[in-house]
């Protein structure tokens, strides 16, 4: 009885934890090319902050490693790997808010 009710203590910590280790990690920057655009970086703090964990997304909408995917514009106005998202109804729509995502690097001019 004592070990039973030991394994079953040991399963609830575990199976709690589960979801945080599965969660983004904070911080976590993931940088893709965006071509003219400018590169677009995956933050998964803000993410994190909307609730997301990694297993909402992996695998089913993007596989696990970088680039594994190709990504296009035109994927993701059509719904799939961001745009299963960022359609204007769960997230900001993609088509209309290019700057949230793609950054593009900024000239330097000197004296200034």
């Amino acid at each position: 009885m004592k070990k039973t009710l030991v394994l079953i203590l040991v399963l609830a910590v575990a199976i709690a934890f589960i979801g945080t280790a599965m969660a983004v990690p904070p911080g976590k920057k993931v940088e893709f090319k965006g071509g003219a655009m400018g590169k677009v970086v995956f933050e998964g703090a803000k993410h994190a902050k909307a609730g997301l964990k990694c297993n909402n997304c992996h695998p089913k909408i993007f596989k696990m490693k970088k680039g594994a995917d190709k990504i296009t514009m035109k994927d993701i106005y059509a719904g799939k790997f961001c745009g299963a998202c960022h359609n204007g109804q769960k997230a900001f729509e993609s088509k209309k808010n290019c700057k949230k995502c793609h950054q593009k690097k900024r000239k330097v001019i000197k004296g200034c």
